[in-house]
C-alpha cells in the first residue's frame, strides 16, 4: 500500500513540481499544468497520461489503474488505487504523467535520469 504521504513525496520529487489545492483535493503541478491529484479519503490518485500510456498502464489490472469513467478519462485522466498499486508501477506512471505536461527540457531530463537509474539498478542485479 502506498500512503498518501509517500505519494506526495514521489510527486514532489520531480523538478519544479509544486502542490496546490484544486477544488477539494491536493494537485501536483509543473508550472500551471496538473499532472496528478490526490483523493486522500479514498486512497486514489488521478494522473494525466497520454492515451498510449493510459492503455499501457491499464493493461496491468483495470481494477487498480483505469481511465476515469467519463470524458476526462478519454483525455488521459487515469485513476490509481494507492492501496493496491505496486510502488515501482506508481513511480513509472507518475513519471509518465509528469513528462506528459512538463516543459520539454524538464521531461527530457527526467527521462534521462530514470533511464540512468534503471541502468544502474540492472548493473547491480
Amino acid at each position: 500500500m502506498i500512503s498518501t504521504e509517500t505519494f506526495r513525496q514521489l510527486a514532489l520529487s520531480f523538478p519544479e513540481a509544486t502542490e496546490q489545492p484544486h477544488f477539494e483535493k491536493p494537485s501536483f503541478r509543473v508550472g500551471k499544468r496538473i499532472f496528478a491529484t490526490l483523493d486522500v479519503p479514498n486512497q486514489l490518485a488521478t494522473l494525466k497520461l497520454s492515451e498510449r500510456d493510459q492503455d499501457l498502464f491499464s493493461v496491468y489490472d483495470r481494477t487498480i489503474i483505469y481511465p476515469v469513467p467519463n470524458k476526462w478519462g478519454k483525455q488521459g485522466w487515469t485513476r490509481v488505487d494507492l492501496a493496491r498499486v505496486p510502488e515501482p508501477m506508481l513511480r513509472d506512471a507518475l513519471t509518465a504523467a509528469y513528462c506528459e505536461v512538463a516543459p520539454a527540457r524538464l521531461a527530457a531530463a527526467t527521462v534521462a535520469a530514470a533511464v540512468k537509474s534503471q541502468t544502474q539498478a540492472e548493473g547491480e542485479g
